[in-house]
């Protein structure tokens, strides 16, 4: 395989949510597998809709999910080529104008429908005379313009599909610029994707039915290139089973964030559900790129439940080594000879990176103590060891206890972590102790009995 160039290319129109994500990563990951290139551009030939700050907002929900591409271009830039591309067309008559309202058309849809054929364009614009387009210009008409398809069936050898075809026959001319001049998605899409040398086209499965328009535009503006590769692969619902959408903000990468999901356990599971690779945590998009493959990816639509996706983030949080974390407990001011482990005591017990700030107050702060049994407590205040400790100062001083008391199970360690900690619950204490230290543990057992 030459190397192969993907590209994502989002409307900036909306924040981008986990469905968009998702072919990002397949695109992403792609590129990554066979040291390829990942290209971010913006189809933003949509101005009344499109918007710099939704631009923005898409390059950050990106950044944030670890996605970085080679190059970024906005199509509202590069009109000129467009144009350029359409007089070629122009010139092969592969692009002619019509003049129909959109009234009209409709009109003869339902016609069409009611004497059971298919509403397919009949191409009536290739049939009006110079006399006709000259009325309807003096009657303040303008054309928008459709590509002339050839009637014939494209084939192409879909990476995840395998074998497909769609007879041309069956489809309208499409529609490639506005009566305002404005271009509609295909004409841009494909002449960037021909300069840009895209090797690979990968995307949800509902752009299959534009794949056979798109292949014979290709071959008509770049007939001496090979024609991409397609992979359609299935697309995501929600956990209800409904699709998504951007304008409503669902399942939104903005949101996903502002609720303290974990970036990479997003990745896991928008690149790996649906597929025949079991969804798990991984620490880096590397590891998760050694587990992508788009011959493992099912026909049938991918659900994406937000429960899962709580689950994936805890088991992501408890894998991640000091070094993948030190910046962002640095950013919390959880720095020094503690931070390390502190973190490797704490991961196992994070919902979300931000619990990590009650188990450090735990460790450096003040907490309320409770005092389940007095005497216990008492008990265990005299036998506290002196300084210094380590992994092993909770055993030897649990059992101490034991052996003085007659305390075990749940009667002796259910009181020390509550007075310990103010908790129920939490990291192994065998590793949180020497941590607390001595000044604190007495502190805290000695909260309801005095201090030794």
């Amino acid at each position: 395989m030459t190397t192969p160039i993907v590209r994502f290319a989002p409307s900036p129109t909306g924040r981008i949510h986990i469905g968009n994500a998702r072919v990002a990563f397949f695109n992403y990951l792609f590129a990554a597998t066979h040291n390829g290139r990942f290209v971010l551009r913006f189809d933003d030939t949509d101005f009344r809709r499109s918007t710099a700050a939704f631009a923005e907002g898409i390059e950050v929900d990106l950044a944030w999910l670890g996605i970085a591409p080679q190059l970024t271009l906005r199509q509202s830039d590069r009109s000129a080529i467009y144009e350029a591309a359409a007089a070629r067309l122009r010139e092969t008559n592969r692009l002619y104008p019509c003049y129909e309202t959109q009234e009209e058309l409709e009109k003869r849809r339902k016609l069409q429908q009611a004497r059971g054929l298919p509403p397919v364009y009949d191409r009536a614009a290739l049939r009006a005379s110079t006399e006709d387009r000259a009325r309807w210009e003096a009657e303040g008409r303008r054309p928008h313009w459709r590509f002339l398809l050839e009637r014939k069936t494209v084939e192409w050898n879909d990476l995840i599909r395998g074998p497909s075809h769609i007879d041309c026959a069956s489809l309208s001319d499409p529609v490639l610029i506005r009566e305002d001049g404005a271009f509609l998605y295909t004409l841009p899409s494909i002449v960037d994707d021909i300069e840009l040398e895209i090797s690979h086209i990968i995307r949800g499965e509902d752009h299959v039915t534009n794949t056979a328009v798109q292949i014979q535009l290709f071959d008509a503006l770049a007939p001496e290139r090979p024609t991409p590769v397609f992979a359609h692969h299935n697309l995501l619902i929600s956990g209800a089973g409904e699709g998504l959408s951007k304008r409503t903000g669902s399942l939104s990468i903005a949101s996903l964030r502002e609720e303290g999901y974990e970036p990479l356990a997003v990745a896991a599971l928008a690149t790996l559900t649906g597929s025949s690779e079991a969804v798990r945590a991984v620490r880096s998009l590397d590891e998760l790129a050694s587990h992508f493959d788009l011959a493992h990816v099912s026909r049938n639509p991918a659900r994406f439940d937000p429960a899962d996706l709580a689950a994936l983030t805890h088991r992501t949080l408890s894998l991640f080594h000091y070094d993948d974390v030190r910046e962002r407990l640095a950013a919390h001011d959880i720095v020094g000879f503690k931070a390390e482990p502190f973190w490797l005591a704490a991961r196992s017990n994070l919902s979300r990176f931000d619990d990590i700030l009650e188990w450090w107050r735990v460790v450096e702060g003040e907490v309320s103590p409770t005092c389940e049994d007095e005497e216990l407590l008492a008990k265990a205040l005299e036998l506290l060891p002196p300084e210094p400790w380590d992994g092993s100062t909770w055993s030897q001083w649990t059992s101490a206890i034991k052996s003085a008391t007659g305390y075990k199970g749940r009667a002796l360690f259910h009181p020390l972590r509550l007075a310990l900690t103010g908790k129920e619950t939490g990291p192994e204490l065998a590793a949180l102790l020497p941590l607390i230290g001595r000044a604190k543990a007495l502190q805290r057992l000695g909260a309801n009995g005095g201090e030794t």
